[in-house]
């Protein structure tokens, strides 16, 4: 895993901007603090930080492609290609010889191959840049499910491109400035594809390939989700998703530095980590490592809440016994959570305000932390349940029924809100349910259709696609940026393209054929689990309860509403502002009602941090 940047300009020399390409570089020296590079050319430059996890000596970048003395190709690779072995033994056939035992090589030789169309072959994770100094072409390549970030931004001569947004934010030809659409992608709990939140400034979309020559720029969807006839089984199908997640599985265990899985004791991480831990001990290896996560108040004082009936640490013991994992309990203080360095660090690896789930981002954060202490590549197991079905919209009428995105109906809503303590002048300029329809209106038309499907199951394909491409990539995006903030590499075994083409194309009658959530991955993995994982309600991930944390956020408003100068004030809603910064510190809320607290913080800090322009 790594963090890649590059710059292209056809009309100057970029050899004598090394200075300013290493500043690209160095942003993204979390995501590779293990080695970095930089290629220059007078119209290309790459650069890269390097996550050594395949071929630690072999595998450095960026790398290039040599014949008769004459560069064919440089690359700049981020991710993981899965099926690389495969890859490697069909290019030998067919005449390539590799100077290394990395994926890296495979990729470049690959494109050597195949061109633009070696995108097709890949089975992983992946964000890429190729430069062809033969024709003077560059290639952006993102992964089919949108894994890892990829960002550009085109130039009057050329374009700047990086794995996050502050690579691209390090080049002065970048403005730092955020217009209503970029607001709006911050405050709605919608990604739309290839927005992002800087003004001029592009996101690769999943399964996307971006060529960029001197006749401009061109996009090409190499990869999309299609309609297409199941006409397996229930036991067909059942025996198929078990074997391809027995596959992908021990694809991801490939690695040459320590790795480990991520358990919280539900459906989808207890899969992930009976399946590796059965794997590694076939192969003679093991036991696999597991991490899992919680809070000392929780451990102690543990309050179920509307959406955690029980606590966590129950479940994952009793898969640990069953599967005989060498298992890490890490227990955070919900203290550190409000910490500045800690706030700080979040703010950093993201680049805008965490807008949902503010406490999460931090607690994610010192997890990963303290799992990369022991290992460097983690599995999770992020996106089942847009897969397979596992949230409450899935089985709530109201939702199905609702002409909006699902997760932003009654009764989900609420978990997604952030704009209490803003100017009512400002929502009614960013007219967020305006924008939130005009998306779904979008995102609709592209939903597949498969002829002679009727109207209920036409419906549930078409719940499956707005969470596999408006929801997940959220999450996808805040695990990869606070896995990267401490270079820990995270995998999602429920990402691979094959298990998704397949399940998104099951019936939903077979989705749900046991009258549950996920009925089919449940049924896949019933001999793998223990009775109580395998049968425990869906439950999200861990939230803080303990009053300190919401106390720290107040003392924090606080001072905020004392400054006259904390640039977020022209945003709010001062009298709001006052009347909760007064309020006794005994009175708390419930976790999952501090999104308009969380959120004014979290802009100010980054108002303040990153120097930002509203053009409103």
């Amino acid at each position: 895993m790594c963090g890649i940047v590059g710059w292209v300009d056809y009309a100057r020399d970029l050899t004598s901007e090394r200075a300013t390409a290493r500043a690209m570089t160095d942003t993204m020296a979390c995501r590779g603090p293990d080695a970095e590079g930089l290629w220059t050319s007078p119209h290309a430059v790459l650069g890269h930080r390097r996550l050594a996890v395949i071929d630690l000596e072999g595998g450095r970048q960026p790398m290039a492609a040599e014949a008769d003395g004459r560069t064919q190709a440089v690359i700049t690779f981020c991710g993981e290609v899965y099926n690389f072995r495969e890859l490697r033994t069909e290019l030998g056939g067919r005449g390539h010889v590799f100077r290394t035992a990395s994926d890296t090589e495979v990729v470049l030789r690959a494109y050597l191959e195949w061109g633009a169309a070696f995108a097709d072959r890949l089975n992983g994770m992946f964000a890429i840049g190729v430069w062809d100094p033969r024709s003077e072409e560059l290639l952006l390549v993102r992964d089919r499910m949108g894994v890892k970030p990829l960002y550009y931004l085109v130039t009057p001569d050329g374009i700047l491109f990086g794995s996050e947004p502050k690579a691209i934010l390090a080049n002065p030809m970048a403005p730092r400035r955020v217009d209503a659409d970029g607001l709006r992608e911050i405050l709605d709990m919608v990604k739309t594809p290839e927005a992002a939140v800087f003004s001029g400034m592009r996101e690769v979309r999943p399964g996307q390939l971006v060529r960029l020559n001197r006749g401009g720029l061109a996009k090409h969807r190499y990869w999309t989700l299609e309609a297409r006839e199941h006409t397996d089984d229930r036991e067909t199908t059942i025996a198929t998703v078990r074997g391809l997640l027995e596959d992908i599985v021990a694809r991801q265990l490939i690695s040459d530095v320590p790795l480990c899985t991520l358990l919280s004791g539900g459906l989808d991480s207890s899969a992930v980590t009976a399946l590796a831990a059965r794997t590694l001990a076939a192969q003679g290896d093991g036991p696999v490592h597991s991490f899992s996560v919680d809070f000392d108040a929780a451990q102690r004082d543990f309050q179920p809440d509307a959406v955690r009936g029980a606590a966590d640490a129950p479940f994952v013991r009793e898969l640990v016994a069953h599967a005989g994992t060498d298992h890490t309990e890490v227990l955070l203080d919900s203290g550190d959570l409000a910490a500045p360095g800690v706030r700080d660090a979040v703010l950093r690896a993201v680049d805008q305000p965490p807008a949902f789930w503010g406490d999460m981002w931090p607690s994610l954060y010192l997890l990963f932390r303290a799992v990369r202490q022991r290992s460097t590549v983690a599995l999770s197991g992020e996106a089942a349940d847009e897969l397979f079905g596992g949230y409450r919209w899935f089985r709530n009428p109201g939702a199905i029924r609702a002409g909006t995105f699902p997760w932003l109906t009654s009764g989900s809503a609420r978990y997604f809100g952030g704009l209490g303590l803003f100017d009512a002048g400002l929502k009614e300029k960013l007219d967020i349910p305006g924008h939130r329809q005009e998306r779904y209106a979008d995102a609709i038309a592209e939903v597949p259709v498969l002829p002679g499907e009727d109207a209920a199951e036409r419906r549930m394909r078409e719940m499956t696609y707005l969470n596999l491409t408006r929801f997940v990539q959220t999450l996808l995006d805040r695990k990869d940026r606070m896995s990267m903030a401490v270079g820990l590499e995270v995998r999602v075994p429920f990402c691979d393209h094959r298990l998704v083409e397949y399940v998104f194309n099951a019936p939903w009658q077979l989705k749900s054929f046991d009258g549950r959530e996920k009925s089919l991955l449940r049924a896949a993995v019933a001999d793998l689990l223990p009775r109580g994982v395998l049968e425990r309600v869906k439950t999200p991930y861990p939230a803080t309860q303990d009053p300190a944390y919401e106390r720290a956020l107040r003392v924090e408003l606080a001072d905020l509403a004392a400054d006259p100068n904390a640039p977020v004030l022209p945003l709010l809603d001062g009298e709001k502002v006052r009347r909760l910064a007064d309020r006794p510190l005994g009175e708390v809320s419930r976790p999952y009602d501090r999104g308009g607290l969380e959120l004014a913080l979290w802009f100010n800090r980054w108002l303040t941090s990153y120097g930002i322009t509203l053009d409103l």
